[in-house]
């Protein structure tokens, strides 16, 4: 027998041609929990172009060829414009055709919100990094309705299912997307340190910024939310990148940033020179204002992040179910099952968790789900990503040197993974975000324990995690200190409540024995004996 040494053999085939929404039974299975099964088929068109193989090339070539700043024109106008790649072009259109910006905000169906954080989860599973002013956009409007005429101006067209790329006037567009501006160089995430000025011109509402913003990502976008000192105080103001008469805004872009990851998507430093804005809300009240975004922004963070858990262990379940080593397949071998189920069950957590918040953002008008809101944001934003880099890490390492090269795409989703753990607010911010919100909203600790206490006694631990939460928070002289410890156990109470209500028994039990019982030594792939492995595997498997 002859071999021929330019055909690879026992290479798993390409993860393509599969539906990235119905193939994926935690997320099919949460839609439905929380929406319906008509939500589901409705997203089942998204599903297959996202796991298409022409996806897959744009976004890949998305992050081969990175966006460029032009500040010039051929001329020696400065314009500030950055160019992409057709690939972003071709991500971007599907994307706000799908409805996956601000489309939910002015829907009047029951599920909205659900059905585009399923849409976001799913998508974002083409290339990550194209999300980033997607989820800008959908942030936008809930801070943009504090003002009615703004609101009227902007949201139609930021909820179109156009996309319109290029700098025009606001009413020369059939879609616009926007962007948030708040960190400096010497704040950071203090923005109350911020040091650009709003000079208020001699009509009511409008000011003149002059300043700078240090992290602005999507530049070319239409409109931006930033924060600004005006008289009263830190204020949010409204900056769009074309004034209504149709000349360029002051808006400079001194550079593109130069990042580890989310190469794909465009991130700048910006000055601001006597930059035209209009005030939104009131002065001094900027952060308040713009807290809407942050939240909304920080929701699209946790579903990013699981949305990147749920890419990496569909191509390491994939490759290990097609490829053979030591006689047997390595889906066959028992180390390897415990490394792939342990990755399943990281990721079906995040995903429970994340579509969840997305049903809070749909029931805006309950008391109870926006205290939930309040609290179960940064917990699952702390936690979610805090764990993704690790989670991801894993999953490459299932491909073995393969997992290593650019081609493979695990690279891409490595880079990737601690992004999500630092915009909207670091570790640190978001832990120390819950204890803000232990401390003046006595109603959220209420919904918190409603929650998890709709599994109280189906496993003891959990209801010993729920008892250890409270031990600490009587404990104020630690709190500070412990913030991260806190955040993360009820962050995990908050998981394990939904998996063991929704999920098989299998994959609840792996999840209590491991991140609740103390049965874990810090690396995936130390699921205890007795835990049903093949059965995680196998669920987490792409059909």
């Amino acid at each position: 027998m002859t071999t021929d040494n330019r055909v690879a053999t026992n290479q798993p085939p390409p993860l393509v041609g599969h539906n990235v929404v119905t193939s994926d039974v935690a997320l099919a299975e949460a839609v439905i929990r929380h929406a319906s099964p008509e939500v589901l088929d409705s997203l089942a068109p998204l599903g297959a172009e996202a796991g298409s193989a022409e996806a897959r090339e744009h976004g890949m070539l998305a992050n081969e060829f990175h966006p460029a700043l032009a500040r010039f024109d051929r001329y020696g106008n400065r314009v500030d414009e950055v160019r992409f790649h057709p690939s972003w072009h071709w991500l971007m259109e599907r994307a706000v055709g799908h409805g996956l910006q601000a489309a939910p905000w002015e829907s009047d169906a029951q599920h909205a919100h659900v059905r585009r954080a399923a849409g976001f989860f799913a998508w974002s599973q083409t290339e990550p990094g194209h999300g980033c002013p997607i989820s800008m956009t959908y942030a936008a409007v809930p801070a943009l309705r504090v003002d009615d005429a703004l609101a009227k101006e902007w949201v139609p067209r930021l909820a179109s299912r156009r996309y319109d790329f290029g700098l025009r006037p606001v009413a020369e567009k059939a879609g616009v997307l926007a962007g948030m501006g708040m960190t400096e160089k010497q704040g950071g995430s203090d923005v109350r340190a911020n040091v650009t000025v709003a000079r208020p011109t001699s009509v009511d509402g409008e000011y003149t910024l002059h300043g700078h913003k240090w992290f602005t990502s999507a530049p070319m976008n239409d409109v931006f939310l930033v924060l600004a000192q005006a008289e009263g105080g830190v204020t949010c103001f409204v900056v769009p990148r074309v004034l209504p008469d149709g000349d360029r805004n002051r808006l400079d872009v001194v550079r593109l940033k130069d990042k580890l990851g989310n190469r794909s998507n465009a991130s700048a430093e910006l000055e601001f020179d006597s930059t035209w804005a209009q005030r939104l809300g009131d002065e001094g009240r900027g952060v308040r204002t713009i807290i809407e975004m942050v939240a909304a922004t920080r929701l699209d963070c946790v579903l990013g992040s699981a949305s990147l858990m749920r890419h990496a262990v569909a191509e390491a379940s994939w490759h290990v179910a097609h490829r053979s080593a030591f006689g047997s397949l390595l889906a066959d071998k028992p180390l390897m099952l415990n490394v792939v189920a342990d990755l399943a069950v990281e990721s079906e957590a995040a995903t429970a968790l994340a579509i969840r918040l997305a049903a809070a953002v749909d029931a805006r008008e309950d008391a109870a789900e926006a205290s939930f809101r309040r609290i179960a944001l940064p917990l699952s934003k702390f936690w979610v990503c805090k764990r993704t880099p690790m989670m991801v890490a894993e999953a490459l390492e299932c491909l073995g040197g393969n997992g290593y090269v650019e081609d493979s795409g695990m690279p891409l989703l490595f880079r990737e993974s601690p992004l999500n753990s630092i915009w909207e607010g670091s570790g640190n911010v978001n832990a120390l975000d819950v204890l803000r919100a232990l401390g003046r909203e006595p109603e959220v600790l209420e919904a918190w324990l409603t929650e998890v206490g709709l599994a109280r006694g189906e496993d003891p631990r959990l209801d010993r995690a729920i008892e250890s939460v409270l031990g600490m928070l009587a404990d104020t002289t630690t709190l500070e200190g412990s913030a991260r410890r806190l955040a993360g156990q009820m962050a995990a109470c908050l998981q394990a409540s939904l998996l063991l209500r929704f999920a098989p028994p299998a994959v609840a039990d792996a999840f209590c024995a491991t991140r609740l019982g103390g049965d874990y030594n810090g690396t995936l792939g130390t699921l205890p004996p007795g835990v049903d492995l093949r059965s995680i595997v196998a669920r987490a498997t792409p059909r």
